[in-house]
């Protein structure tokens, strides 16, 4: 910066206001929102054992506020009506807990017994190749088992996992707790939130907390039923091939359902692994195919109707939510990253009022399009003209000069 500039303030807001300014200021505004949303993505890291609890709280609740503010409109108390959801929510998961116990119990010996023949059998292929393939006998792989079993690692990974399980019912604890208070006093809360918000900015925050409370609600509805269908057509499939454990991996369809585009996949991929184990490659494949038909109708018919708007976002985003969730908080990370996206892009579209997109979040009209359209190809038209124009000068300066010659002849 020159030692004018620095003794004219105009000048100086002159190098802000170019298009390289312009640039500068919006790169400074990108760097401190992405650095607030570090900071925040790190204390809840820190704090995870609370964070997630009360965000999967949030989420849940925010798909339960419409039976409860029925619950409210038949006369039932605050108490009653989120006492009420929060029960139903309990008694739901546990029976889901307990189906999935007493399957794998009653069908144990059946799975063993299955694999076992299921291994014999692919180990009787193998060695009726015309080629030799080298795979470790059943005994070297038991020896290996209890060699596993009684290492050092083994046994530290099974604290590991008893301190993990720990902080899973804590965790757990946590959640319920508030989810209950968010079902009861929801708005209570947020409205003592915005407290410190007055005029503009506390409509604002308003319309962005209901706005928000709307996606997370309709998301995990949409996805709920979504998943039941999925875990539905797997199961039948599952169940009329005789695989063992249908209904445990039924269960799990339907929760990694929650995980968009790749869960339910996964999950088919494990059923396949089961029939392909326990009932042999044809049963395998049939199940592969039943996994394809049941994707494709979720994709495109249900879910499109199900959902409707309210996963408004590009495939490639999604994948890009997945992975950064995954990545930060593991399964649980992934299953919420997704409806904190679409939240977050809803918010967006009330942030200038009802309807009213941000304006770096407006999609261009028709008529914009068109004008800038039309504003390129003039300046295309531009650039071509002063090649033209020379060369109009250079032949009438030609001309002129013949001329010049021919009076000089003469």
């Amino acid at each position: 910066m020159t030692e004018r500039a620095v003794k004219e303030p105009g000048a100086v807001r002159r190098l802000w206001a170019d298009g390289f300014g312009t640039l500068a200021t919006r790169c400074v505004q990108a760097l401190v929102v992405l650095a607030v949303i570090v900071v925040v993505i790190f204390a809840i890291m820190q704090v995870s054992i609370v964070g997630i609890p009360v965000l999967l709280a949030l989420i849940v609740s925010s798909a339960i506020v419409p039976f409860t503010a029925w619950l409210r409109r038949r006369g039932a108390p605050a108490m009653l009506a989120a006492w009420t959801a929060l029960l139903s929510i309990v008694v739901t998961f546990g029976l889901l807990i307990w189906l999935i116990v007493w399957a794998v119990l009653n069908q144990w010996n059946v799975l063993v017994s299955s694999a076992t023949g299921g291994m014999q059998t692919l180990q009787d292929f193998i060695d009726g190749l015309p080629f030799t393939v080298h795979t470790p006998a059943l005994d070297e792989v038991g020896a290996w088992a209890q060699g596993v079993l009684a290492s050092s690692g083994f046994q530290s990974g099974a604290l590991a996992g008893v301190s993990a399980t720990a902080e899973f019912f804590t965790g757990f604890g946590i959640f319920v707790v508030v989810l209950f208070f968010f079902l009861k006093d929801g708005a209570a809360i947020w409205e003592f939130l915005l407290r410190p918000l007055h005029g503009d900015g506390y409509a604002r925050a308003r319309r962005a907390g209901q706005q928000a409370v709307t996606t997370f609600g309709s998301y995990l509805r949409g996805t709920t039923i979504v998943a039941a269908a999925d875990a539905v057509g797997i199961g039948i499939g599952l169940v009329i091939l005789q695989v063992p454990l249908a209904l445990p991996l039924a269960v799990i369809v339907f929760v990694t359902a929650y995980i968009p585009i790749v869960g339910a996949t996964l999950a088919g991929g494990l059923a396949a692994l089961v029939a392909l184990v326990a009932n042999g490659p044809v049963a395998a494949l049939i199940v592969i195919a039943i996994v394809i038909v049941v994707n494709q109708l979720e994709g495109n018919l249900l879910q499109p109707v199900v959902m409707g708007r309210t996963l408004k976002l590009h495939p490639l985003v999604i994948l890009i939510a997945l992975t950064i969730g995954a990545s930060l908080g593991g399964v649980l990370g992934a299953i919420i990253a997704v409806p904190l996206t679409a939240a977050a892009w809803s918010v967006l579209q009330v942030w200038d009022g009802p309807g009213r997109p941000a304006r770096f979040a407006r999609a261009k009209s028709a008529r914009e399009r068109r004008e800038a359209r039309e504003a390129e190809l003039t300046a295309e038209e531009e650039a071509k003209a002063p090649t033209g124009a020379a060369s109009a000068d250079a032949a009438a300066a030609s001309d002129k000069d013949a001329d010049v010659s021919g009076g000089s002849d003469v």
